[in-house]
């Protein structure tokens, strides 16, 4: 610690002696400071003692400064107007010219709608203003809020501790993706099909459940498990595997590997909804504030697309044939 910290001097003897000197009496500036008079001039004292040295002689009904007052004033004051400048006149945040870095914690499924878009629109309205992207997910975010590890968060949540704030973008579904090349579910996937092929499932806990098995209790049969949806196409691509993943995920991976599919689920799978999530202790801090706003913005092109809506389980009409095997 910077040792002038460590020294027993109390600043707003300071400030009782700026405003002494400037009024020129103990009971006008007990007057300005709405203090009594004993008061100024105990607080005056102090500062002597701590000084070593007077600072005021009685000049008339008045007092006048010593030498070693006029120099204490001469320092003094312009750090107090400083001092109380910056309390009551923060510098304005200035989004293009901030070159400030926010931690960002991002779930694996959020990373994958939400960071190219958020980049973009960082490029156009804050340059200079830097992210740094943590990894979180259901059981870690508070974990990394509560640490002050991140700013903000985008996931899925459970319970947070008192003071962490919440937000919540939307709720979107889950999809099956498939290669229609090696995985044959027909022309609609029922139970028997989903239950009959084997799963890649991604598991945080790095077990063999998944979001089915955790939610609903029904076992897949899993062939592998892994830790992120990062890896999930590759792995289906040119396999018979089944991944159960959110619907936003699919849009993605079929963008990438067009010869995959998704299809509507057989089973009821609600989502939970995707949320930002901050620190009560950052809400008034303007540059977390401005990324809130933008990551909102993301967040609302990718709603009104229908990227995150639950997708629906296709019906068949009475006339059309039966399913095939």
């Amino acid at each position: 610690m910077n040792g002038s910290y460590e020294k027993d001097l109390d600043l707003n003897l300071l400030r009782v002696f700026v405003v002494v000197a400037e009024a020129g009496s103990v009971t006008e500036a007990a007057r300005r400071l709405y203090l009594t008079q004993p008061a100024v001039s105990a607080a005056l004292r102090r500062l002597a003692s701590a000084l070593g040295a007077p600072l005021f002689v009685r000049a008339g009904r008045g007092l006048a400064l010593t030498a070693r007052g006029r120099r204490l004033l001469a320092s003094a004051r312009p750090h107090l107007e400083a001092l109380v400048e910056a309390a009551l006149s923060p510098a304005a945040f200035d989004a293009r010219t901030s070159e400030r870095t926010v931690r960002l914690g991002l779930s694996d499924a959020s990373e994958a709608w939400l960071l190219a878009p958020l980049l973009r629109l960082l490029e156009g309205e804050a340059p200079r203003l830097r992210l740094v992207v943590l990894p979180v997910q259901f059981r870690t975010v508070a974990d990394a809020l509560g640490s002050s590890a991140v700013d903000l968060a985008v996931t899925v949540a459970g319970d947070l501790p008192a003071g962490t704030r919440r937000r919540a973008l939307f709720t979107g579904g889950f999809v099956c993706l498939f290669d229609p090349r090696r995985a044959r579910i027909g022309r609609r996937l029922t139970m028997a099909r989903y239950l009959a092929h084997e799963h890649v499932v991604v598991s945080y806990n790095g077990d063999l459940r998944g979001v089915v098995e955790d939610t609903l209790g029904v076992q897949r049969r899993v062939r592998v498990s892994v830790s992120t949806f990062h890896s999930v196409g590759a792995v289906v691509e040119g396999s018979a595997l089944l991944a159960t993943v959110p619907g936003i995920i699919a849009q993605e991976i079929t963008s990438l590997r067009p010869s995959l599919r998704a299809a509507a689920l057989p089973l009821a799978l609600e989502g939970m909804p995707v949320e930002l999530l901050w620190r009560s202790a950052v809400e008034d801090d303007e540059a977390v504030a401005f990324l809130r706003g933008l990551v909102v913005r993301v967040a609302s092109a990718v709603k009104r697309s229908g990227a995150a809506a639950p997708p629906r389980t296709p019906t068949r009409r009475r006339s059309a044939p039966p399913p095939a095997a």
